[in-house]
């Protein structure tokens, strides 16, 4: 292995290979602390060459690499192993904004971009990058297309594999692949972008991609609405989809237990609907025309649906800092979760004619089977993507009743999920936390594929090995 390090040294430079334990620290556990590992070394490249002889070099020394980005994953994908063997390769230096084409409305980015800077150079020459994350101050660009993440946005532009329209892939055998023209209509046989999207560095290490870029939006409008049950949530949905159309932007859920969880830890984020309703939608508008316009649409649909009687309450926020207070308040329930301590979470996503009844019978399930959890149920409600999270009773200790529980609570969620055709994963992948999961989720003819795919493109097996598919 010295021999390995001693060359990556030599084409890096000493301080962009640490050895050091104490440099490696950082870059060995995931953001939630559920998953820690050990690694040979920490690699810091600067440009997609370098990645490419690194991965020549790991190939030729049997080493296995773990691409990473921001650290920001919820499943454990960017993590090592405990073996001390496998590179890390963090892409956080390789973080230039290469070109911003106002005609084609695109913008070319490296894979170390944090997502925030990429929001930020847009909006500075009046475009949008609609990708938006409670994280995008840490997560970057590479990280976002290999888990094909979501966020708020997805309902009116879709998920990130939706944004990308070409890729800079580094192969397992150290090839690049320049698939970046950037071009919308590419019909020139298989889709090798959509290919690494979604893959978690088991396929390829994305080095770069060009993204879209939309007008910037002149006016937005933002309102909490108060709701009893999810079948009225859905039914505004709709009602907001027929009358609003494509400037339906956001369409968030949260319960009453998250926003009790919310104030909890964050008093001064307190809902600003009486008496803090089972269900709080977050709902936002935007469009091209006078603010004026889109004011007077929101008055009207949020009129008709007190009027049917799907809503009980609704405030709009009066000015920007007021809207970005109720993001700010869906945001947080993560951060409030984090700080009541370990939970178990639930990324899913249910088909929106069957969320009603899937809401009902687990909640029924779990409380019947765990007296006093509490069930932290909250999401994108427009694309049915739930953040299912089942926290401990009050005064339980957490990590114990988590290793007591856990197995058989993900088991029952998964099996609801299965009865009502959903997905054990919505945005935040597999990595190695649902490993175990997917065969029987995928069916086995879908696992057989994805398994000849690892083995055609990484038959040594070295590219983020025991993450989305093991061979």
């Amino acid at each position: 292995m010295q021999n390995l390090i001693d060359q990556l040294i030599q084409l890096l430079g000493k301080s962009s290979v640490l050895i050091d334990d104490q440099e490696k620290l950082p870059y060995l556990t995931d953001w939630r602390k559920r998953f820690s590992g050990r690694a040979l070394a920490v690699l810091l490249p600067k440009a997609t060459e370098e990645v490419a002889q690194i991965v020549q070099l790991c190939a030729a020394a049997k080493v296995a690499i773990v691409p990473q980005g921001g650290q920001t994953s919820f499943c454990g994908g960017a993590t090592p192993d405990n073996s001390g063997t496998q590179i890390i390769l963090n892409l956080k230096r390789m973080n230039q904004i290469r070109e911003l084409d106002a005609a084609n409305q695109t913008i070319t980015v490296e894979a170390g971009c944090i997502l925030q800077s990429v929001q930020e150079k847009a909006a500075a020459q009046d475009f949008l990058f609609p990708l938006s994350l409670g994280a995008e101050g840490s997560c970057m660009i590479g990280g976002n297309l290999a888990t094909n993440a979501g966020g708020t946005n997805v309902l009116r532009y879709g998920n990130t594999r939706d944004l990308c329209l070409g890729l800079e892939v580094v192969t397992a055998k150290g090839e690049i692949w320049n698939g970046m023209k950037g071009l919308r209509k590419d019909n020139t046989g298989y889709d090798l972008r959509d290919l690494f999207i979604g893959s978690e560095g088991t396929l390829g290490i994305i080095t770069a991609a060009v993204m879209k870029l939309y007008p910037l939006p002149i006016s937005q409008w933002t309102t909490l609405v108060a709701t009893q049950d999810i079948a009225s949530t859905i039914a505004l949905l709709n009602l907001f989809q027929k009358r609003a159309t494509a400037l339906l932007t956001g369409f968030e859920m949260m319960t009453q237990e998250s926003l009790e969880l919310n104030e909890k830890h964050f008093p001064h984020m307190a809902n600003p609907l009486k008496g803090n309703p089972p269900y709080t939608v977050l709902i936002e508008l935007s469009d091209h025309e006078s603010e004026e316009h889109v004011r007077q649409l929101l008055e009207a649909i949020l009129e008709e649906a007190f009027s049917s009687g799907l809503i009980s309450d609704a405030v709009i926020a009066s000015n920007l800092s007021q809207a970005n207070s109720f993001w700010h308040m869906r945001e947080h329930i993560t951060l409030a979760q984090a700080e009541e301590g370990a939970n178990l979470k639930n990324d899913i996503t249910i088909p929106l004619s069957s969320l009603d009844s899937f809401i009902q019978e687990t909640d029924l399930l779990i409380r019947s089977q765990y007296p006093g959890v509490r069930i932290i149920n909250f999401g994108h409600l427009g694309d049915g993507n739930l953040h299912y999270n089942i926290a401990p009773p009050i005064g339980d200790d957490a990590k114990a009743f988590n290793l007591a529980n856990e197995k058989a609570i993900y088991k029952l969620v998964n099996a609801q999920v299965e009865r009502y055709r959903g997905s054990i994963s919505a945005e935040h992948g597999i990595g190695q936390l649902k490993l175990g999961d997917l065969r029987a989720h995928k069916g086995v003819v879908a696992h057989d594929l994805m398994k000849a795919l690892k083995t055609a493109l990484d038959p040594q097996n070295i590219l983020n090995p025991h993450k989305v598919v093991s061979i």
